[in-house]
C-alpha cells in the first residue's frame, strides 16, 4: 500500500483530530463508555484481572500491578505536565499578576471549598469522610473541550478563565495529595527527594538540551517521593518546577500529546472497570457518598465559584472577564463540575475498599454527566459572544 495513500486517509485525518480541542475530550469518553462496556459483558473477569496482573519485580519499594503502575508512576507524568502549566501561568499567564489573577484564585477556591462542604454535609461521621477531596476537583481537558462545542458563544475571555481557574483548581489538587493522601512520613526518602530536586534545577541550569541525566535524576526523585509517604505524583510537580523558564513551552508541547492521548486514555480505560450492579445501582448513586460527589460537583462547585466570584467584582476587588455576563460565569462553574479523571485518581487514593472506589467512580461519572449536559445547555442559551457585553449582574 503506497505511503502516500496512507498518509492521506489516516495519517492526516489522524493528526487533524488531535488537534481539534474537543479531540480530548472525546478520547476519553470512548475510552470510559469501552471500560464499562468490557467491564459488564462477558470478558469482565478477564478485563479487570488484565489491570490488576502483578509486575515482574516483587518488592514493595515499587508499584506491585499494571493499575498501580499507571495511577502511582504514569500520573506522575500528567502532573509534570501540570506543574509546568502552572509555572508557566505563573510566569507569564493569567496568573502572572495579582489583577490577573485575584478571580480565578478567588473561584478556585470557592470551587473547592463549596464541593467538600458539600460533601461533609452528607457524610460527616459516616465512614466515607475521606473522601471529602473527590468533588474538590476539575478536568480541565473536558470542560475546555465542551467549551469549544459551543463556538463563539463562549467569550475567549471566559475560556481563558476556565483555564487558569482549572490549572489554579490543579494545583490545590496537587496539595490536597500531598497533605491528606499519604501515608506515614519517611523522613529520609523525604529529604533524599528535594535534594535530588535540588540536583535537578541546578543540572537544568547549566543544560541547554534535555539529557538521560536529567530523566535519571527525575525517576529517582519519583523514587523518594514514591517511598516517603507522600503520594508518589507529586515528584511531577517537583520536576516541573526545576525546568527553566525558556524551555517550559518547547516541554510542554512534547508531553501534551503523550499525556493525553496515551497516558490519560489508559488512565481512564483501568480506572473505569466498573462492574455496575443495575439491582442496586439507585441504591447506590443514593447512598451518602454518592449524594456527597454528586451534589458537591454539581452544585457545589458552580455555587462555590459564584459566590466569590460575585463577593470579589461586587467589592471592586476584580472585575468580570471580558464581554463576559454573570450568565457565562453560571455556564463556566456548571462545567467546572466535571471532575472526571481528576475525581476519580483522588477516589483512588481516599479509599482502599474496591467496592468504595467502585461507588465513587459512578458517583464521579454520573456528576460528571450531569455536568456537562447543564453546563453546554446554560451557555448554549446564553447568545453569541458578539452580541454580549460585561455588565454587572442586577439580580
Amino acid at each position: 500500500m503506497p505511503i502516500g495513500f496512507l498518509k492521506y486517509k489516516f495519517i492526516d485525518p489522524l493528526k487533524e483530530f488531535i488537534e481539534d480541542s474537543r479531540a480530548i475530550g472525546i478520547t476519553l469518553l470512548i475510552c470510559t463508555a469501552l471500560s464499562l462496556v468490557l467491564a459488564n459483558s462477558t470478558w469482565a473477569i478477564s478485563y479487570q484481572h488484565f489491570w490488576h496482573i502483578e509486575l515482574p519485580w516483587h518488592t514493595p519499594m515499587l508499584p506491585h500491578s499494571l493499575e498501580h503502575f499507571i495511577n502511582d508512576g504514569l500520573m506522575a507524568v500528567f502532573f509534570l505536565l501540570a506543574g509546568l502549566e502552572i509555572k508557566s501561568e505563573l510566569i507569564k499567564g493569567e496568573l502572572s499578576s495579582l489583577q490577573k489573577s485575584i478571580l480565578p484564585i478567588g473561584g478556585a477556591i470557592g470551587g473547592m471549598a463549596m464541593p467538600a462542604i458539600f460533601f461533609i454535609v452528607f457524610n460527616v461521621g459516616t465512614t466515607y469522610v475521606n473522601g471529602w477531596a473527590i468533588p474538590t476537583a476539575t478536568d480541565i481537558a473536558f470542560s475546555l473541550g465542551v467549551a469549544s462545542l459551543l463556538g463563539n458563544r463562549v467569550p475567549i475571555a471566559l475560556k481563558i478563565f476556565l483555564t487558569a481557574l482549572a490549572i489554579i483548581d490543579d494545583l490545590g489538587a496537587i496539595v490536597v495529595i500531598a497533605l491528606f493522601y499519604g501515608g506515614a512520613l519517611k523522613w529520609l526518602f523525604l529529604i533524599a527527594a528535594f535534594a535530588i530536586t535540588a540536583l535537578l534545577f541546578f543540572v537544568n541550569q547549566k543544560m541547554r538540551r534535555f539529557s538521560i541525566l536529567q530523566v535519571l535524576l527525575g525517576i529517582s526523585i519519583w523514587f523518594c517521593m514514591y517511598n516517603s509517604g507522600i503520594h508518589a505524583t507529586v515528584a511531577g510537580v517537583l520536576v516541573a518546577f526545576t525546568v527553566p523558564v525558556k524551555q517550559i513551552h518547547r516541554l510542554e508541547l512534547q508531553l501534551h500529546n503523550w499525556v493525553y492521548f496515551l497516558i490519560m486514555p489508559v488512565f481512564a480505560l483501568a480506572n473505569t472497570a466498573i462492574t455496575i450492579d443495575t439491582s442496586n445501582l439507585v441504591q447506590d448513586l443514593t447512598s451518602p457518598l454518592s449524594l456527597g460527589i454528586i451534589a458537591g460537583l454539581v452544585v457545589g462547585k458552580p455555587v462555590g465559584i459564584m459566590l466569590v466570584s460575585y463577593i470579589l467584582v461586587k467589592a471592586k476587588i476584580a472585575q468580570l472577564p471580558t464581554n463576559t455576563r454573570w450568565m457565562h460565569m453560571i455556564g463556566a462553574g456548571l462545567l467546572a463540575g466535571i471532575g472526571f479523571t481528576m475525581s476519580i485518581f483522588i477516589a483512588t487514593l481516599a479509599f482502599s475498599d474496591v467496592l468504595q472506589q467502585n461507588q465513587s467512580k459512578l458517583a464521579v461519572l454520573t456528576a460528571s454527566i450531569l455536568a456537562i449536559i447543564l453546563g453546554y445547555l446554560w451557555l448554549s442559551r446564553c447568545g453569541s459572544s458578539s452580541t454580549t457585553a460585561t455588565e454587572e449582574a442586577s439580580s
